[in-house]
């Protein structure tokens, strides 16, 4: 389990906490974990709000409650307080909040998944499309199926080649020869249109 807090969010936090009643610490948790809406937040913790499924994190300056159900999906998060030109803020990210992380040894297909779900798609979000993994065939194509603003989009082609294989074949060099669209891998009779 592994969450950063910055110094700087540390101090933060314990200036908030200092106005707390004694033996207050934080909670972080995840909203919707494991699903493309996954927020994360942060919350006072008092001492009377510690349940027995948690885990306590320890850092310097005061302790961090994770539930069980968030837990999984904070690894990796990292808590930051930002000072710039608009102000101060605090910054969260946790990449593993909308999916959990895929164990190196997990089937072929899930680590591809995980892929794809925290990687390309974040890419695709910022045009409305999407892709999701349909199957892996036997001679090792990765079948995807696009949608949202990539469906009919003429720049598919050059986005599934020059992005995501590209990017896929340099993650998973023995297990993947090439990416193909939904649409040009039919199953038996072909499509007339």
């Amino acid at each position: 389990m592994n969450i950063t807090i910055s110094d700087a969010a540390q101090n933060h936090f314990r200036k908030l906490l200092d106005q707390q009643e004694e033996g207050t610490n934080i909670r972080i948790f995840v909203v919707n974990p494991g699903t493309p809406s996954a927020e994360c937040g942060v919350s006072y913790c008092p001492p009377n709000a510690v349940e027995d499924s948690d885990t306590e994190v320890k850092f310097e300056q005061f302790s961090a409650f994770v539930d069980d159900v968030s837990l999984p999906f904070l690894d990796e998060a990292e808590i930051d307080y930002v000072t710039d030109a608009m102000g101060a803020q605090l910054t969260m990210k946790a990449p593993n909040a909308k999916m959990k992380k895929v164990a190196d040894d997990a089937p072929f297909i899930e680590r591809l998944d995980y892929v794809i779900q925290t990687q390309v798609n974040p890419q695709l979000a910022s045009h409305g499309g999407r892709v999701t993994l349909i199957e892996i065939t036997e001679d090792k194509y990765a079948i995807l199926q696009f949608g949202g603003g990539c469906n009919g989009c003429s720049m598919v082609d050059v986005t599934l080649k020059e992005g995501i294989e590209k990017q896929l074949l340099a993650l998973f060099p023995d297990e993947l020869v090439g990416v193909r669209d939904v649409t040009e891998h039919q199953h038996g009779e072909h499509s007339y249109y």
